[in-house]
């Protein structure tokens, strides 16, 4: 009986975990690199559950999660007011939530360029905010945050080499064809100008974009982690099926 039962098992489709995860270490500072495959990963937003409240924890996203389903990787996703409400443009399953700024604000958000996530089935970009303004893509889902990291295969202008501003930082950069997404948090403080050079130098994305720093979170079950701490606005995330233990 036992016997039969394996066997049958072994005859049911078997879910790749698509999305990769891996640390590693650039000019001396640990990094940690989650690298998603837009054509194969059901990568989404996630802000609010289906009353409206902010979920804010990865913990709740996978309570909030269809049955069968799991969150296979989460991070967060940009800048958000004190009710952890988006400050920047915000899209979730073709929904508006917050429009598109394009003027000076505070802040890191405000060190203009910043930029536009945006997500569609197969597809993940990263656009300068004004290049985002005049191509006006359609997107299913995109969150705003600043500043930009790479733009067009150039560090931002205002990042200094001998800045002495450290903080835990995550962001995310982007093929030039959309297919691919990497997405960083430093496991030590660096500057932007350290963090920008990686996505240029090391995962050649034309185009990255800073999410935060302080708050700088990660949820990556293969490497045993998922990372506790301040509640969260926006977060991004793959959903994968969940895997069934049967014996």
């Amino acid at each position: 009986m036992r016997t039969a039962l394996c066997l049958i098992l072994l005859s049911l489709p078997q879910w790749a975990q698509a999305v990769t995860c891996s640390d590693q270490t650039h000019e001396g500072r640990s990094l940690t690199v989650c690298t998603v495959d837009a054509a194969e990963d059901n990568l989404r937003l996630f802000l609010r559950d289906d009353s409206g409240a902010i979920l804010g924890q990865f913990r709740d996203i996978e309570r909030a999660l269809e049955d069968g389903k799991t969150l296979s990787f989460g991070m967060n996703a940009g800048m958000y007011h004190a009710d952890r409400s988006p400050v920047g443009h915000y899209v979730e399953d073709g929904t508006e939530e917050m429009r598109l700024l394009t003027g000076g604000s505070k802040g890191n958000f405000g060190l203009l360029p910043n930029g536009v996530l945006c997500l569609n089935d197969g597809a993940v970009q990263v656009y300068e905010t004004l290049d985002f303004q005049k191509q006006a893509p359609t997107c299913r889902d995109a969150t705003q945050s600043g500043p930009m990291l790479v733009i067009d295969g150039a560090l931002h202008p205002r990042f200094l080499p001998d800045s002495t501003s450290r903080f835990l930082r995550n962001g995310v950069g982007t093929t030039d064809n959309g297919k691919t997404a990497y997405f960083v948090i430093s496991n030590e403080a660096v500057t932007f100008h350290e963090f920008g050079r990686f996505f240029r130098d090391v995962l050649k994305t034309p185009n990255a974009l800073y999410f935060d720093g302080k708050i700088s979170r990660l949820h990556a079950p293969q490497l045993d982690r998922s990372d506790g701490g301040f509640w969260m606005g926006p977060i991004i995330g793959v959903v994968e099926p969940s895997a069934a233990v049967t014996e």
